[in-house]
C-alpha cells in the first residue's frame, strides 16, 4: 500500500474502477459531483455510469430500482445531501423495501464533520449519524483515514444490504500501513491504557490519538479504539476491551446528545454490567456561521484538541472523587 494519505473518496473509488473491470454488475451514480478517479469511470464504462445531476432524490430512486434490477450500484454525493435531502426516499425505497429484496446500494458521502470548513453549516454534516442510525437495514461506516476507506469496498461488495459510507473530504494521515484494519470487528485499538479510553470514529480518532499523547506525557495511561463500524462491529469484543477502564469517552464530529454515537454506547452501557462511567463528547448542538480552521472550529464546539483533553481530565478526577466518597462512605 502507498505510505503517502490520499483523500478517503479516492482511495475508495479506486477500488471501484479497479473492480469494474471484472464485475460487469457494479453500476456507479452521482449527483454532479466529480473527482479526478471519477473522471476514468465515466470515460471507460459509460454504460455503467450515470450523472443525475443535483437531484438527490432521484440518485436514490434511480440506485433502488437498479439493485432491484441486480445491479451492485454506487452512489456518491456530498455528505449532508446524500442523506439529509432524501431521507424519506432511503428509508421508503432503501431500509423499507430491503426487507423483502436483495439490495445492494452502497450511499458514498463526501464531507463527514466539517470537512468543508469554508462552506458553512449547510454543507457541513454534523447530523448524519443520528439519522442514518435511526434506519433499520442500513448499515454505516465512518472510517477514520484512507486506507480504512479503502478496505471497506469488500464490506460493500460482501453484503447485499444498504449501505451508508461516512468520508471525510481532507486528505488525513494514514492510521494503517502494513493492513487494513479488521472489517468484520468493526473496531481497532490503537493503544492500550489503564485510566481512559478514547472510543472515536472518524476524523476525531486523529484528535483523540493527539490527546492521548499529551495525557500519557503527564502521567496518565489512555487507551484509544477507533470504531468505523458504526452499526456491525464486535460488541462482544468491545465491551471486554472497555471493561479494563475506570472511564470511558465517546469522540464523534457529531452533535452530542442527539442520537449518535454517544446514544448508541449509552443504549449499550444501559443493558450490560461491568462499563465503567461513560463521558460523551460531541459538537455542542448549535448551528454556527463563523470561518476558521477546522482545529479553530473544534474548539469552539467543544471537540478540539484543548477542549477534549480538559473534558477528559475534568471526567478522571469526577471518577476519583466519587470513588474516594464512596470509600469514605463504606
Amino acid at each position: 500500500m502507498s505510505m503517502k494519505p490520499r483523500a478517503m473518496r479516492d482511495a475508495f473509488l479506486e477500488r471501484i474502477y479497479v473492480e469494474m473491470a471484472r464485475d460487469k454488475h457494479i453500476f456507479f451514480i452521482c449527483a454532479d459531483f466529480g473527482s479526478p478517479v471519477l473522471d476514468k469511470i465515466r470515460e471507460q464504462y459509460p454504460e455503467r455510469f450515470l450523472n443525475v445531476g443535483i437531484a438527490e432524490q432521484n440518485l436514490i430512486n434511480v440506485s433502488a430500482g437498479l439493485a432491484i434490477e441486480g445491479y451492485t450500484v454506487y452512489a456518491y454525493a456530498i455528505a449532508p445531501f446524500i442523506t439529509m435531502r432524501c431521507f424519506e426516499q432511503i428509508r421508503v425505497n432503501l431500509a423499507l423495501l430491503s426487507v423483502v429484496r436483495p439490495m445492494n446500494v452502497n450511499l458514498i458521502g463526501v464531507g463527514a464533520g466539517y470537512s468543508y470548513v469554508v462552506s458553512g453549516p449547510t454543507h457541513q454534516c454534523y447530523e448524519d449519524l443520528s439519522i442514518m442510525r435511526a434506519l433499520p437495514n442500513i448499515r454505516i461506516y465512518s472510517p477514520a483515514d484512507d486506507i480504512t476507506a479503502g478496505s471497506l469496498f469488500d464490506e460493500c461488495q460482501k453484503y447485499t444490504t444498504p449501505k451508508y459510507l461516512r468520508l471525510d473530504a481532507q486528505v488525513l494521515p494514514s492510521l494503517y500501513f502494513d493492513r487494513a484494519p479488521d472489517s468484520d470487528r468493526g473496531f481497532e485499538i490503537h493503544q492500550e491504557g489503564g485510566d481512559v479510553c478514547l472510543l472515536a470514529t472518524g476524523f476525531m480518532v486523529h484528535t483523540a490519538l493527539q490527546v492521548a499523547e499529551r495525557m500519557a506525557s503527564a502521567g496518565t495511561s489512555v487507551g484509544v479504539i477507533d470504531l468505523f463500524g458504526i452499526t456491525d462491529f464486535d460488541e462482544a469484543a468491545l465491551l471486554t476491551e472497555m471493561q479494563q477502564y475506570r472511564g470511558i469517552v465517546t469522540l464523534e464530529e457529531g452533535f452530542r446528545g442527539r442520537g449518535g454515537l454517544d446514544s448508541m454506547m449509552l443504549d449499550i452501557a444501559a443493558n450490560k454490567e461491568g462499563l465503567p462511567p461513560i463521558l460523551n463528547v460531541g459538537v455542542n448542538p448549535g448551528y454556527s456561521f463563523e470561518l476558521g480552521t477546522r482545529s479553530e472550529l473544534h474548539e469552539k464546539v467543544g471537540i478540539g484538541v484543548d477542549s477534549v483533553l480538559r473534558s477528559v481530565v475534568q471526567f478522571l478526577d469526577r471518577i476519583s472523587k466519587e470513588k474516594n466518597r464512596v470509600v469514605r462512605e463504606s
